[in-house]
């Protein structure tokens, strides 16, 4: 199947390139060029084959619920010229990620079922259960690793380490909330729960702007709305929509990341169902159809020339 495991143009203008886990970042003097890959990573590991349609899922849903919040917070797109693609503003980014919590799920109920009480500098009560909804959303930042593991930190350490000034961290904060009350609401429509998401910032020009994916299933959790309060009093595992699923299927096959562990096979078959999963949660989501795009069109040209045509169109 064609998937976009990496690319490696060269464009006029260009002065730098980098490649995260999963995109490819081209920087100009005053935009960078996002291409959203179909690599695939959990546990801080890039797996070695790419889904299908996958880049093209997380950039459309993160361009969706980026309109949609924009009158919240200003964002960096200005224009997503391919499916795969999204140009914007280049921006200073803020080396941590806001992580908002509203339910005791994932890394959170790990470390509550270890014992802990305080997570980031929040006291969590006592007496919750594996997927309860917390007394109020809890904002648990992380530092940005460039690699290894992202790690939990306080708003106190962010602030005495001087990684965000004060003032711009009641801002991050103040937008953190108002985001996920917003995608809160918009999950509802959809039938879902906004479980905990992420969000990440940046600054250019003394403003600040919401960057990167937002309530895509890769950034976020949720839950699927019926059978929710059944589930929880009969202690059963709650309907999951996000990316665990793939982390699931690692677990089961003895892999967590961790020194000395092999990442399982990734036949044809398990590709392609990650790849229906991806095409299952934009629909759900987003509460559109996807379009795959022309199967007989070669991947990378179609990138490289949408991504040429939207440059010499701003120049």
């Amino acid at each position: 199947m064609n998937a976009i495991k990496e690319t490696n143009f060269s464009f006029p203008g260009q002065t730098a390139f980098y490649r995260g886990k999963v995109r490819d970042v081209y920087s100009f003097a005053d935009k960078i060029v996002m291409v959203a890959s179909d690599r695939i990573s959990a546990f801080d590991v890039v797996l070695p084959e790419p889904i299908p349609y996958k880049g093209q899922v997380l950039n459309q849903i993160a361009s969706i619920f980026l309109k949609a919040t924009s009158d919240i917070v200003p964002n960096w797109v200005k224009s997503v010229p391919d499916p795969s693609v999204t140009i914007g503003i280049k921006c200073s980014t803020y080396p941590v990620e806001m992580v908002i919590r509203g339910y005791l799920a994932g890394h959170a109920w790990r470390e509550y079922k270890a014992g802990k009480r305080t997570l980031c500098g929040v006291t969590l009560p006592e007496g919750l259960k594996e997927n309860d909804p917390l007394p109020s959303p809890i904002i648990t930042p992380t530092t940005k690793a460039s690699e290894g593991h992202d790690e939990d930190i306080s708003r106190e350490e962010i602030l005495k380490q001087g990684l965000v000034s004060e003032a711009d961290y009641i801002v991050l904060e103040k937008y953190t909330r108002a985001l996920f009350q917003r995608g809160t609401e918009i999950a509802k429509t959809r039938g879902l729960i906004l479980v905990d998401t992420k969000y990440e910032f940046g600054h250019a020009d003394g403003k600040i702007y919401l960057i990167d994916e937002v309530h895509t299933p890769d950034s976020s959790r949720y839950f699927y709305a019926e059978g929710y309060e059944e589930r929880q009093k009969k202690g059963e595992v709650q309907k999951q929509l996000s990316k665990e699923f793939v982390r699931q299927w690692l677990i089961e096959n003895g892999f967590q990341g961790k020194e000395g562990q092999k990442i399982p096979q990734m036949t044809p078959e398990i590709v392609k169902n990650i790849s229906e999963r991806y095409i299952e949660l934009f629909e759900k989501v987003t509460g559109e159809n996807f379009k795959k795009p022309d199967s007989t069109e070669n991947i990378q040209e179609r990138i490289k020339k949408n991504i040429l045509n939207a440059i010499n169109a701003s120049n």
